[in-house]
């Protein structure tokens, strides 16, 4: 009699004891889909913190204060309207978006159509790549003060090579229209076998079926190109693009070693005027400095970066 009472009960009401609410079994699900506990990430989040986090909070409350190794003073606004306000300190401000826009573009560019080359069916293209590849991996001081050598306007070999068929050489690191852009043109060659490396993944990743249908149809190289690679190498052009950009607005070594910001400001970025600064004793105002460039960087990365991540998806 039990057991025919027990078989007729309503499903609902046999399972009442076992079922739970829709939220529990939400998050009953999400822990099963993460790889780790939660606990587990609490070391690495501890180190991010304590030399990350904080230093960074750190430094946005020192930019309003007159600090030194002893004391600190609030002062407020002074350091960033110094900061603005001098002209050899928002002479760097500008040079850094001439830096950074000079040497993303170039990248770019090279770095496509060095991977274009790279990828064809040319001869020792192995070797080629090796070589393109070679000067990301030299250090930049010895690349700044190798270049710093043979762009020297008297002794440099690069004067001499152009003395030798009758082309007087200029002064590439002390002339003030001039001494910027050279210092972009080295880290181009620097850096743009990175970029370079990047497109071809992004090339060799592009189906042979695109190509092959291309050229049944009779397609031009200019229009395989325009209508096939560059759209579908979309994703590598983001991520030049940002790293360089970066890269570009971030600039210090390259600089320092090449010019040291000279002769004058002409060269100075905001990283070198930070540093000079810093090493005459303003440390308010090179922190100040520092709030800047990670405002200036975070402002045209980030938005740029949604931007271009949106265009890639419209595709």
């Amino acid at each position: 009699m039990s057991l025919d009472t027990a078989d007729v009960r309503p499903r609902s009401q046999a399972n009442t004891g076992t079922s739970r609410p829709p939220s529990q079994r939400r998050r009953t699900r999400q822990r099963r889909n993460q790889p780790y506990p939660g606990w587990f990430y609490a070391p690495a989040a501890t180190i991010y913190g304590i030399l990350f986090v904080v230093p960074t909070f750190a430094s946005f409350y020192f930019a309003f204060t007159r600090w030194s190794f002893v004391e600190t003073e609030f002062i407020g606004f002074d350091n960033f309207i110094t900061f603005f306000s001098e002209p050899r300190l928002s002479r760097g401000f500008v040079n850094t978006f001439i830096y950074a826009v000079v040497t993303s573009g170039a990248k770019v560019a090279i770095g496509l159509a060095l991977a274009i080359l790279l990828t064809s069916g040319i001869f020792a293209r192995g070797y080629l790549r090796a070589v393109v590849f070679f000067p990301v991996l030299v250090s930049t001081i010895g690349v700044g003060i190798t270049f710093k050598i043979l762009m020297d306007p008297f002794d440099g070999l690069i004067n001499k090579a152009l003395a030798v068929v009758g082309i007087q050489g200029p002064g590439w690191l002390t002339d003030p229209s001039l001494a910027l852009l050279s210092v972009a043109a080295v880290d181009v060659w620097k850096g743009v076998g990175l970029a370079t490396l990047i497109y071809i993944a992004g090339i060799v990743a592009i189906p042979s079926e695109y190509y092959e249908a291309a050229r049944v149809d009779g397609a031009s190289a200019w229009s395989t190109f325009r209508n096939i690679t560059l759209p579908l190498v979309r994703p590598a052009t983001v991520t030049v693009v940002i790293l360089s950009l970066i890269g570009g607005l971030r600039t210090f070594d390259l600089i320092w070693a090449m010019t040291g910001g000279g002769p004058g400001f002409a060269s100075d970025v905001i990283a070198s005027t930070i540093y000079k600064q810093y090493a005459a004793g303003f440390y308010g105002l090179s922190t100040a400095g520092n709030v800047v460039l990670f405002l200036v960087v975070t402002a045209v990365v980030l938005p740029l970066y949604i931007f271009m991540n949106r265009k890639s998806k419209e595709l």
